[in-house]
């Protein structure tokens, strides 16, 4: 079945989240702004600490409290803004229309309850009224659905008894449980052996295209990107430093830290006597400069750079919308 991608379904605009701590204001989430459309699937690459984890978790409102706020921003969810909703308005909202496959299976797993006792405790906000019995099959008919061998018997099952794969097909079943629009999946594949990684990727795949739902794919691997993504975000430093179609980030990369990325990505092609890295490391978010963010580890860097933070400039051609924020652009 072939995915239709359809109208803007969730908005973020101009988003700040910051962590206000003893060393200083952390400026976790520095001004992102993307949209993600119907049957779209929209990667957000970057090094870690660049921002991506704490983006996700702002749109659902659970950013780490009370150190992480909000600040500034717009978060609309089918033209509704997010954050002008009540923590009781948003755990209605939470399962029901958004919801997040988070990194570690190990630990979304609640390890004194049976598998099926945390299906049924997701399915339950959706289906108040169904009795035990029917929730219970709702469960297992969960458990089909990611493909989950026996899953009569494995709703049964604590999470010790199964496997790594198998933990993370669960914390999927509980993210669709309730038939969300969006999903978020961040790094869902970071504690999978290869073998595993491709069988779940396909299996995300094939669970988008029945459902036609909305997925944003957070992730280091450029492979992922390539086979799973129609568009990318690239985070640097709390901030989006370049966006737009997947094809056009690969074949164009026009912020020099994406193209420092894609450099990262060792080639089946060529022989390298040594791995390309980049030079440095990421600034604090406590202690930002004043100009372009990656202006110390850029071999294009001036003093414009040291001195301004670049707007975004468009370099999207054929009508498409690839932007990217580098000064190197303005006269492109």
């Amino acid at each position: 079945m072939a995915r239709k991608i359809g109208d803007v379904i969730l908005e973020v605009e101009d988003l700040h989240t910051y962590c206000f701590t003893r060393f200083g204001t952390v400026k976790a989430v520095d001004g992102v702004s993307f949209n993600l459309r119907q049957g779209e699937v929209l990667a957000i690459v970057g090094e870690s600490g660049s921002g991506k984890t704490m983006t996700a978790l702002s749109l659902l409102q659970l950013q780490p409290r009370p150190a992480a706020r909000i600040v500034k921003g717009a978060i609309r969810l089918e033209g509704e803004d997010l954050l002008k909703k009540t923590e009781r308005e948003m755990r209605q909202i939470r399962g029901r229309r958004i919801s997040m496959i988070l990194q570690d299976p190990q630990t979304s797993l609640n390890p004194v309850f049976t598998v099926g006792n945390q299906l049924i405790e997701a399915i339950r906000n959706q289906h108040t009224g169904d009795d035990k019995r029917s929730l219970v099959r709702r469960a297992v008919e969960g458990l089909k659905q990611v493909r989950v061998a026996a899953p009569e018997r494995r709703v049964e099952d604590y999470p010790h008894q199964i496997s790594g794969g198998m933990k993370q097909r669960v914390v999927g079943a509980i993210a669709i449980s309730c038939e969300p629009k969006v999903i978020i999946a961040d790094e869902p594949t970071t504690s999978l052996d290869v073998t595993i990684q491709a069988q779940y990727l396909r299996l995300l795949r094939e669970i988008q295209e029945e459902t036609n739902l909305a997925l944003i794919f957070i992730t280091h691997d450029f492979g992922i990107v390539a086979k799973m993504c129609d568009r990318v975000v690239v985070m640097y430093a709390g901030r989006h430093v370049e966006s737009g179609p997947v094809r056009d980030i690969f074949n164009k990369p026009s912020h020099p830290y994406t193209q420092a990325l894609l450099r990262s990505v060792p080639s089946m092609d060529e022989e390298v006597e040594r791995l390309y890295s980049i030079d440095g490391q990421p600034p604090a978010l406590w202690d930002l400069p004043e100009g372009c963010r990656f202006a110390p580890r850029c071999p294009y860097a001036d003093d414009r750079c040291r001195r301004e933070y670049p707007p975004t400039f468009n370099v999207g051609k054929n009508g498409t919308t690839h932007t990217a924020a580098c000064w190197r652009l303005e006269s492109a």
